[in-house]
């Protein structure tokens, strides 16, 4: 995700997100603001810089972006969103997706009209979390509004919000209809749920629990990938998120070591911590 405002488009950490080389697979860039003109320059500019979707975030509900009227505060604002839409898709030659709530608060879900708004504009397909943006991340996603988005518009719809087990994937995509469902916080320390998902719905079984020296494999190859894409000290402290998401699944870590690894500043001994020996029970 990056921001739209010129101002902030030769940052570094923005540059460097922006990076498209070297990257597999779809490159898609997602972006944030709230003027039509400077959103379409943003999309076109990463579209020359190799993105082959542009995600315009128009669901986040994060303070310091709606407190600007971005994100899905624009929700508020159905006029502006057409406005901004049809800038966006105007300026690009790339499919152009939108990422949406169900409405700003729960007296006020236009979701359907929001996707009847992006289906006029040529929006290519509509991701939609299943809460308001008062509900932050509170309570629990309801279904019932992407299921009447589903019914309204004949674009792509992309269900989000609450999908933590094989089963809860199942069953969204059984209950709305939706074309494909998107995982968030679900993934958050298991990157591998996107194969077990795949795998429950093509065959209706469970894939065997990932084995302990693959975790740990696959831990030490996304530590060592944080430092090389960030840097040293940035790699090192966004790491500690991430390892303290894989042991939410794998078990506590003991509070001396869980310590350790949020003080160190240093990659070595961040990754020397024997975590899978002192985890397991």
């Amino acid at each position: 995700m990056v921001a739209s405002n010129p101002a902030l488009q030769k940052h570094r950490r923005t540059l460097l997100k922006a990076d498209q080389s070297g990257e597999t697979g779809l490159r898609a860039v997602q972006i944030l603001g709230t003027n039509p003109e400077q959103m379409a320059a943003a999309a076109l500019l990463n579209q020359k810089r190799g993105a082959q979707i542009i995600d315009i975030n128009m669901g986040c509900p994060a303070k310091k972006v709606c407190s600007v009227a971005a994100g899905s505060a624009l929700l508020r604002d159905e006029p502006l969103v057409q406005n901004i839409l049809e800038s966006i898709v105007q300026a690009t030659s790339i499919p152009i997706t939108l990422k949406i709530r169900t409405g700003w608060d729960q007296d006020n879900r236009n979701a359907v009209r929001i996707a009847q708004i992006a289906e006029q504009c040529g929006i290519s397909a509509l991701t939609i979390h299943g809460r308001t943006r008062a509900c932050a991340f509170k309570g629990n996603a309801e279904y019932d509004t992407i299921k009447l988005v589903k019914q309204a518009v004949s674009i792509p719809i992309i269900a989000n919000g609450d999908i933590t087990s094989v089963e809860k994937a199942q069953k969204v995509l059984d209950y709305t209809s939706a074309d494909a469902i998107m995982i968030g916080r679900g993934a958050q320390g298991r990157p591998w749920f996107f194969q077990e998902i795949q795998h429950f719905l093509n065959t209706g079984k469970h894939l065997p629990p990932m084995a302990l020296p693959q975790i740990q494999s696959i831990l030490q190859s996304h530590l060592q990938a944080l430092y090389l894409f960030y840097g040293e000290l940035n790699g090192v402290r966004i790491a500690r998120k991430h390892i303290g998401w894989y042991f939410d699944h794998l078990g506590s870590l003991p509070p001396a070591t869980k310590s350790e690894i949020y003080q160190t500043d240093s990659s070595e001994l961040q990754q020397a911590f024997d975590l899978f020996a002192t985890k397991l029970h």
